[in-house]
């Protein structure tokens, strides 16, 4: 145990962190691990690999997103702000790469090969994003001669763009919402409201108008017709698990959904360990959110307010469309459940969004201070003393 009267660096991490937001990431960490050995075994063996191939590259990808999520939360805010820039920068470099050099998967270029890795930058430009906007909008609310809110909007619209050109329709949506959380927060107007509003609406018309494949995902879930296989299993073995679910290792429906151990995991932990144990997946979302906004409503700065609140949002919407697909409440979407799907890039990716939020949620003197100097007796809120 480390203790209070310790000075050190890692003494003073331990007592400043959110240690149940900590908790909860790594929770959900090792509950991926668990699952990959439910989840992956029967897919690596449809592919020709051994059975645990993607448990051991699960395994080998957990330990660098710790070391990244513990690492970025001792950084300050003015680091998580110029990490986020670089994280960003190189982030669209390489989606604009993959549209012409990029590795072509199901009609897409989401994916480029550095260093004999694949890369998905799609999934790294997300928790960047959030983190910059923020700033952005936190600069206009600072000094309004700031065009801050003008060049968060060319930002949004450059990585709808190129999320678009790959195509890649539900990560489009995603950062729509995360950006238009995060200017909400920062005082948009009923114009914008209804006019963002209105955008998005014509913007869904456009895609299932001119996008073959989201029409094709749509009317299969409005009608129920095609190729449906993948969430109906998904929905059958959800099912199957009952309560309490088959038992580690007995699940069916697993052995024919071809992205058991990543779009699908939910039901395969639905099948074998049952619904009771997957309110407590969504339970562990749901503390992330609610912890999250709960900081962000107690902050004072606006960047760690809009940037804590622009990730945990990130995070909660993302497990929900993930869920959403295999309960059949929304098209299918090839999304991962943060933290507990397989694949480095979304692992490594949401652990930088984890890192981002535990170093902007720490409780640092400077930020004790200024609240102090805010909310001195018999000061309105938000007005400092003289």
């Amino acid at each position: 145990m480390v203790s209070r009267v310790q000075r050190g660096a890692i003494a003073e991490w331990f007592w400043t962190i959110d240690r149940g937001l900590l908790a909860a990431f790594v929770v959900l960490m090792g509950i991926g691990f668990m699952l990959s050995f439910a989840a992956s075994p029967a897919v690596a063996e449809r592919l020709g690999y051994d059975s645990f191939h993607f448990v051991r590259r699960h395994a080998l990808f957990i330990v660098p997103s710790l070391i990244v999520m513990v690492g970025l939360s001792f950084c300050s805010p003015r680091m998580i702000r110029r990490l986020a820039v670089i994280i960003l920068v190189g982030s669209l470099l390489m989606m604009v790469a993959a549209l012409f050099f990029g590795t072509a998967n199901n009609g897409s270029r989401r994916w480029i090969v550095l260093f004999g890795f694949s890369i998905q930058p799609s999934e790294f430009l997300k928790p960047a994003f959030a983190v910059v906007c923020a700033w952005l909008f936190a600069e206009h609310q600072r000094y309004p001669d700031i065009p801050g809110n003008l060049f968060a909007g060319m930002l949004f619209i450059i990585s709808a763009v190129l999320l678009i050109a790959q195509p890649d329709f539900g990560q489009t949506v995603l950062l729509s919402i995360v950006w238009g959380g995060i200017f909400f927060m920062a005082g948009m107007s009923w114009i914008w409201i209804l006019g963002l509003g209105g955008a998005g609406v014509a913007g869904l018309l456009a895609a299932y108008t001119w996008l073959p494949h989201v029409t094709s995902r749509i009317d299969r879930f409005l009608t129920g017709e095609g190729d449906n296989m993948q969430v109906e299993l998904a929905a059958k073995a959800i099912q199957n698990g009952g309560l309490f679910g088959l038992g580690p290792g007995e699940g069916v429906f697993k052995r024919r959904l071809p992205d058991s151990h990543t779009d699908f995991v939910f039901s395969v932990a639905a099948e074998e360990f049952g619904i009771l144990f997957c309110l407590f997946i969504v339970g562990i979302y749901a503390f992330i959110v609610l912890r999250g906004l709960t900081h962000a409503y107690r902050e004072r700065d606006d960047f760690a307010r809009f940037a804590v609140a622009g990730l945990v949002l990130q995070i909660g919407m993302q497990s929900v469309i993930n869920i959403g697909v295999a309960l059949q409440l929304m098209p299918a979407k090839g999304m991962t459940l943060p933290l507990i799907s397989a694949g480095g890039s979304s692992m490594i990716a949401t652990c930088i969004g984890a890192g981002f939020i535990l170093a902007l949620t720490r409780h640092r003197p400077e930020k004790r201070a200024r609240q102090d100097h805010f909310y001195e007796p018999g000061r309105s809120r938000g007005v400092a003393a003289e």
